[in-house]
């Protein structure tokens, strides 16, 4: 959706430029990848690696880092010249290619030991079968696909700035019409002059997710639900570890994360 793209096309330098994002950190040899991630995913060396929305290719340089050979795609063009140029930087070898998610198994035409992708990406598909099939189709037999995100039971709760407790406030069974938003400024920096911008999101129950992965010919290999996020998501969450940001009272009563790892068999 162009709407979309005008935001991330605008956030990309916001980003890069942000102690959110800590890009300094990162060429000095910071791991950006979750712990999670770390901990989950295989040995990499010498796979094949495609990391689909890979905004401004931190997390794709990363995965470089841990011997993989790695390909990022993003819809903004912005993006993925920041990611050329601070792969460049870091003396990192990787491949940063423009493209709209849906597009990317005909622009790239090759096929990946492991697609990746993590983070805040899910609510941007306005169609998540189609999204299932791409990763099937840049995957070679064997090969996995494996996800860490944000969980949609998560996305249901009021987010505004003065809530203090959970507050249902969104549609878990959203359906095809998105939810639009007007904002302005970003997660990664409040105080960042983007103007009011509008932005349109799906969020989509777990079930769909799985199920999509399955019909497109992937077998799930595990499925794991997380109690906390790795970022503030709720005004009112309290950060118990770097980077880990929990609910102030039954902290173990909503999933926050999950991930995910699935074969294409």
């Amino acid at each position: 959706m162009s709407t979309n793209k005008e935001l991330w096309d605008k956030l990309a330098k916001i980003h890069h430029d942000s102690e959110f994002y800590d890009v300094k950190g990162f060429l000095e040899g910071k791991q950006t990848l979750d712990p999670i991630e770390v901990d989950e995913l295989p040995n990499l060396s010498g796979k094949k690696l495609l990391h689909l929305m890979c905004h401004f290719g931190m997390d794709t340089l990363s995965l470089a880092r841990l011997g993989a050979s790695v390909t990022g795609v993003d819809f903004s063009s912005k993006a993925i010249d920041l990611a050329a140029s601070l792969a460049k930087t870091a003396g990192i070898e990787a491949n940063f290619v423009c493209s709209n998610v849906y597009d990317a198994a005909k622009v790239l035409e090759e096929k990946f030991d492991v697609v990746f992708t993590s983070g805040g990406v899910i609510t941007w598909l306005p169609d998540i079968e189609k999204w299932a099939e791409v990763i099937a189709s840049c995957l070679k037999r064997g090969g996995f696909f494996y996800i860490r995100e944000f969980h949609p039971f998560g996305y249901i709760f009021d987010d505004d700035d003065k809530v203090t407790e959970l507050r249902v406030r969104y549609p878990y069974f959203q359906g095809k019409k998105p939810l639009m938003f007007e904002d302005e400024g970003s997660y990664a920096d409040k105080d960042a002059k983007t103007g009011k911008m509008k932005t349109y999101e799906w969020n989509y129950p777990i079930s769909r997710i799985i199920n999509a992965l399955i019909k497109a010919g992937l077998r799930i290999d595990f499925f794991n639900e997380f109690t906390y996020s790795s970022y503030k998501a709720l005004p009112f969450l309290i950060e118990e570890d770097e980077g880990r940001w929990f609910l102030p009272e039954k902290k173990d009563s909503v999933p926050m994360m999950f991930s995910m790892k699935a074969t294409k068999v």
